[in-house]
């Protein structure tokens, strides 16, 4: 019977160290992610690194309220998302808050203004006949395109369109070569108003289907100039044009980027119905993209397809422009009619989402109100920062001196609990910024000192419980471990409550609130994590201490001060005979 007592014994004597040696994995782990990420700090939000924040408000026009819902505002997040990153802006937030709301957050070193110019503005949509393509930057073969049957050149795959039955259109993929510059005959096929004052690079390929689309000799200098591989050319690529005039864009197609000489806007993007991406059972070509057009957009369709198909590559295509970004140019081979078409490729999924989403988008009832903007000086930024710190500072000292005084040898446990559970959070903090974009603002700020409070209060439930242990007359070892199930209940509880706030908090809330309620919910977490592989297995080890164990006076578990009672005794009292008339 011995033997088996005494391997339950050392079972469970190496628990606690199992426990420590645990967490002490896991803080070296997540330090190690963190260093290997490069991101030592934690992100810093608008309020405390500087910035700009800009919320925007959805206003649907002639009372179209159905057209303010969750597919449409991700759709104008991620416009937003690439127009502000087209400004260069690497860390820019822009998220919905609220079912009709967006927030713009922009770092420091931005040009606000130009930033509020770029999201504020309703992204505009149109399909332009392609007068000539090439690659650019780089990736060109050659100073400028031709459309000779014969050329050779860089492959560049498009998604093409072409009717079936005057229903809905279909295509497969294809690959155009982009041509050498040789004069040929569709390169000569130019209109009147291209052959005045022509320039190399256009005069050879350029084919305009309206002969006032390309009147202007500067649209040509444009694209002949024109680098889509420099991201702040793109950004300007096209910038201010009328839909009635010849324009210049850039596009990417299978990560190289291609610059678009374009004609005037044959179609309006207001006039696509709607757009929706499908996958092709039938013919297992995989996903496509259905576009619904309104009666005159059909009719308009119908005509400049008509028009492109008898053309030459790459004068059978059409551009899709978004916001002067050629998002996709599908050629075509003859006219499509009856108001709706199909474009299909080798899209994936998300692709032909996307671009289902772009074109649905721009025909959108929906503009964008500036509702407030926010601007916060780097300068500002970092006295709130140092503000937050020094009130987290004397927090944690405030707490550290009432345990000291209160707790005394056991106020070492505590306060190596808090330093644990410090680290844990500023390195998971340092992680979460790179990995799901926290950032830490002052509102996070808060809740990290509230949680100071939280997690001290674990201390101290625990704590009371033992000494309430020793008070009954119990010696240190069995009060800990007869006092850890009934304060274990209580911290369970207690953080259940204030992670079930933080959650209803970040739930309903909106903004920087959320930042609070994130921390908070992080916080009450890592306290569970902390009280139970740490300060508990911790206090277990102490206790077989001496200085602990005898109750010395400086340990904070002395038993005469805390008024104990006659140590428990185990063995029965004596019988007592009993007076039968008592009885």
């Amino acid at each position: 019977m011995a033997a088996p007592k005494k391997g339950r014994s050392a079972s469970a004597q190496s628990k606690p160290v199992r426990s420590l040696v645990l967490i002490l994995i896991a803080i070296v782990g997540l330090t190690a992610g963190m260093f290997a990420s490069g991101h030592t700090t934690p992100r810093l939000g608008i309020d405390l690194a500087g910035g700009t924040s800009i919320t925007l408000r959805a206003v649907p026009e002639d009372g179209n309220e159905s057209a303010i819902n969750k597919t449409n505002m991700d759709t104008a997040v991620s416009i937003m998302e690439r127009r502000v990153n087209g400004l260069g802006v690497s860390e820019a937030e822009v998220q919905t808050q609220g079912d009709r709301n967006i927030i713009v957050n922009i770092p420091k070193g931005t040009n606000s203004k130009q930033a509020r110019e770029q999201v504020g503005t309703t992204a505009k949509l149109y399909f332009r006949p392609v007068l000539a393509t090439e690659p650019s930057g780089g990736a060109a073969a050659s100073p400028s395109p031709s459309a000779s049957d014969g050329a050779t050149g860089t492959a560049s795959p498009s998604a093409s369109a072409s009717p079936t039955d005057g229903e809905t259109a279909t295509g497969t993929e294809s690959a155009e070569a982009t041509p050498s510059g040789s004069a040929t005959t569709q390169g000569r096929a130019v209109t009147d108003a291209l052959k005045a004052d022509p320039t190399p690079s256009a005069s050879d390929s350029a084919a305009a289907t309206d002969e006032g689309a390309a009147s202007d000799s500067k649209v040509q200098e444009e694209y002949a100039a024109l680098d889509c591989s420099k991201e702040d050319v793109r950004t300007e690529a096209g910038e201010g044009a009328k839909p009635e005039n010849s324009t210049v864009g850039c596009g990417e197609i299978q990560g190289v980027w291609y610059k678009y000489l374009l004609g005037p806007a044959a179609v309006d993007g207001t006039e696509v119905d709607d757009a929706q991406a499908v996958y092709d059972t039938q013919s297992g070509a995989g996903w496509k993209v259905q576009m619904d057009f309104s009666s005159a957009g059909a009719k308009k369709f119908a005509d400049i397809t008509g028009q492109l198909a008898q053309n030459q590559s790459p004068q059978n295509q059409f551009g899709i422009v978004l916001d002067g970004e050629v998002v996709s140019s599908p050629y075509v081979s003859q006219s499509i009619t009856g108001g709706n078409a199909e474009i299909s490729g080798s899209f994936t999924q998300d692709e032909a989402q996307s671009l289902a989403n772009m074109l649905s988008y721009g025909a959108l009832p929906l503009t964008f109100q500036e509702d407030s903007v926010t601007t916060v000086t780097a300068a500002l930024g970092g006295d709130q920062l140092e503000a937050g710190l020094i009130a987290g500072a004397i927090g944690l000292a405030l707490v550290v001196l009432y345990l000291v005084i209160y707790y005394r040898g056991l106020s070492f446990i505590a306060i190596a609990s808090l330093l644990v559970s410090a680290a844990l959070t500023y390195v998971i903090m340092s992680l979460l910024g790179p990995a799901i974009g926290f950032a830490l603002n002052l509102p996070a700020v808060c809740g990290a000192i509230v949680a100071i409070g939280i997690t001290a209060d674990s201390f101290i439930v625990y704590f009371e419980r033992v000494r309430d242990e020793i008070r009954e007359g119990r010696s240190l070892r069995p009060a800990v471990e007869r006092a850890w199930p009934r304060a274990r209940r209580t911290i369970l509880v207690s953080d259940f409550v204030s992670f079930l706030a933080a959650a209803v908090l970040f739930v309903v809330t909106v903004g920087k609130v959320q930042g609070f309620a994130f921390t908070l919910g992080l916080t009450t977490v890592l306290d569970v994590v902390v009280v139970f592989l740490f300060t508990k297995p911790l206090l277990t080890l102490m206790a077989r201490r001496k200085f602990f164990a005898s109750g010395n006076r400086w340990s904070g578990l002395d038993p005469k001060a805390l008024g104990a009672k006659p140590p428990l005794r185990r063995t029965r009292r004596p019988a007592v005979p009993v007076d039968p008339k008592e009885a």
